[in-house]
């Protein structure tokens, strides 16, 4: 199966404030892993770009004024995520602005049954804790050391490993010898259990975390 892993960048946290995308990055996988097939785009904004913003992603006005517009760039992004499952953390937030900017051009929106969020897997898997991209990449000792700004290509990157170490399995995988299958002989002697599973030790935060929120969940429940 190929995949698209996803992220943008923008002038601030919402549309409705008439904040636009000023970065727009993809990788294409294949059963994720990366076939060196990208799409990476820097965008003008059409607007200024707020200084709060520019801290985060480095990005000024003077050399976003020089970019593409999103509506000169849409048709090639459009064509490289078709027909492929997308993967974003926090796919709220990114869907929002790229339907916005789809929407403003009269384009079809990406629909939400082709994305998977990764924010929403983390936290399901890790209830109470910070599910962050950075929280994720130090859960999982995945390198952060080159992220001193968000950087839409590089977030695809380090999205790409956190996903792959949100999919390790987490339930034993039952595995069956060929001459148990013919015999039906299934016993605790002939029966191997594979765990495929990666032991991941809480921090006394995550820890104090999960506490509060059961209390939380004790009291919702009994009043």
């Amino acid at each position: 199966m190929q995949e698209i892993v996803l992220d943008t960048e923008t002038t601030g946290l919402s549309v409705s404030d008439k904040h636009r995308i000023v970065e727009v990055a993809c990788i294409e996988t294949k059963d994720l892993v990366p076939t060196n097939k990208i799409f990476h785009k820097l965008v003008n904004p059409e607007r200024d770009v707020p200084l709060e913003a520019t801290k985060i992603h480095g990005f000024t006005n003077e050399i976003l004024i020089k970019k593409e517009k999103f509506r000169e760039i849409a048709d090639e992004f459009i064509e490289f995520i078709r027909d492929k499952k997308i993967i974003i953390h926090n796919a709220t937030f990114d869907l929002g602005f790229l339907n916005h900017e789809l929407k403003l051009i009269k384009k079809n929106e990406i629909k939400r049954e082709n994305v998977v969020d990764s924010l929403e897997l983390a936290r399901g898997k890790f209830t109470g804790a910070s599910n962050s991209l950075d929280a994720l990449c130090r859960r999982f000792n995945i390198d952060l050391s080159r992220r001193s700004k968000h950087n839409a290509l590089l977030d695809c990157e380090l999205l790409r490993e956190v996903y792959i170490n949100l999919l390790d399995a987490k339930e034993p995988k039952l595995v069956f010898s060929n001459d148990n299958l013919q015999n039906k002989n299934f016993t605790k002697e002939n029966l191997s259990i594979d765990y495929n599973k990666k032991i991941i030790k809480p921090t006394i935060t995550e820890l104090e975390n999960h506490k509060s929120f059961l209390k939380q969940e004790i009291k919702k429940n009994n009043y």
